[in-house]
């Protein structure tokens, strides 16, 4: 078969792949993955009742409109003179041991149940912590980083109400 008869059909065919994706994304059923690769993980596991934060894990339309604001904040740190690498997301995978060895030193922490995402050298701190002392000297650690530009600290105390983070699953 020449390459123009097959046209219709990959045309067809792709266009049917955009309003499946479409039609998932709208009824909440796309599927989520970390497209960015983008650092996350669990430092401690001591309250078993604390919600998963949602992590960056995005649907294909998620990340389509995630792309174009990476690119620009990503390179905003390097034109602002605040980065060496022109992209700041190139930090965060050497930043994630080095916060991991930092928040696991910090005493108590495996009373809590602490999750990590790092996007472009900002440092999200997400899960429950038993309480509001624990959560300012893990907030003072991940700072104390080198190369980390900001720390939010999404931590709620003990386990009951609404996190102040995105849930996994939803």
């Amino acid at each position: 078969m020449r390459t123009a008869a097959l046209m219709p059909v990959l045309l067809l065919a792709a266009q049917t792949a955009v309003a499946q994706q479409q039609a998932q994304d709208a009824a909440g059923t796309a599927p989520k993955q970390n497209w960015f690769d983008d650092p996350f993980f669990q430092v401690s596991a001591g309250l078993a009742a604390c919600a998963m934060p949602e992590g960056p894990f995005y649907t294909a339309e998620e990340r389509r409109v995630q792309t174009h604001s990476r690119l620009e904040r990503g390179t905003s740190c390097w034109l602002a003179g605040k980065c060496t690498d022109s992209n700041a997301y190139r930090y965060d995978k050497p930043l994630a041991p080095k916060l991991r060895a930092a928040l696991l030193a910090v005493p108590g922490v495996r009373s809590g149940s602490v999750w990590v995402m790092v996007q472009r050298r900002w440092v999200y701190l997400q899960g429950c912590v038993p309480t509001p002392a624990l959560a300012r000297r893990l907030e003072r650690a991940a700072r104390a980083v080198p190369d980390v530009e900001t720390v939010v600290p999404d931590l709620m105390i003990g386990t009951r109400g609404k996190p102040p983070y995105p849930l996994a699953g939803r």
